[in-house]
């Protein structure tokens, strides 16, 4: 398990036990403290686990709403804890953590669905995330690191037609 998808499992689990406590915001550090010490205690992820869970946290309405919107037959209260909460941080690395690229947060929200979640969470997930991304990328709302990541793209395809052709 690489690194960052290690943090985004605590992240995520953090969140799953605070959405199952009540929400209680006074007790986030705590509960992101102990699922640390719990599942990975010399862990290091430079203090993306706590911004990833605050960031969602503070954004809860906007992403919830997103969600709600893209996924009008599911209300949020009736998800499974899992489901809503890795949409939740998958939506959030999608609209607010401008380092992760789209594909990425999309990538890795599928596979912690996968991985923690039922039979159709990945592909619920998915579904969800896949159509956020879509509307974002229809608004003309697209991240500075998928642009550099496209381009990056473009010349290692130029480079391997050039070595080819050689």
């Amino acid at each position: 398990m690489s690194n960052r998808h290690l943090a985004r499992t605590i992240a995520m689990q953090s969140l799953y036990q605070w959405d199952f406590l009540g929400q209680p915001s006074s007790e986030i550090t705590a509960i992101i403290h102990f699922n640390r010490e719990e599942f990975a205690p010399e862990f290091e992820d430079s203090g993306y686990i706590q911004e990833t869970v605050e960031g969602v946290i503070k954004h809860q309405k906007e992403i919830d709403s997103t969600i709600v919107h893209f996924a009008p037959e599911w209300p949020i209260e009736n998800m499974t804890m899992i489901d809503r909460n890795v949409l939740r941080v998958g939506s959030y690395e999608l609209l607010f953590a401008q380092k992760i690229p789209s594909k990425v947060a999309i990538n890795e929200a599928i596979e912690l669905a996968k991985n923690f979640g039922g039979d159709a969470s990945g592909r619920f997930v998915n579904g969800v995330l896949g159509a956020i991304y879509k509307n974002e990328l229809a608004q003309g709302k697209k991240k500075h690191i998928d642009e550099e990541k496209a381009i990056e793209k473009k010349e290692r395809s130029k480079k391997e037609e050039t070595s080819k052709k050689t």
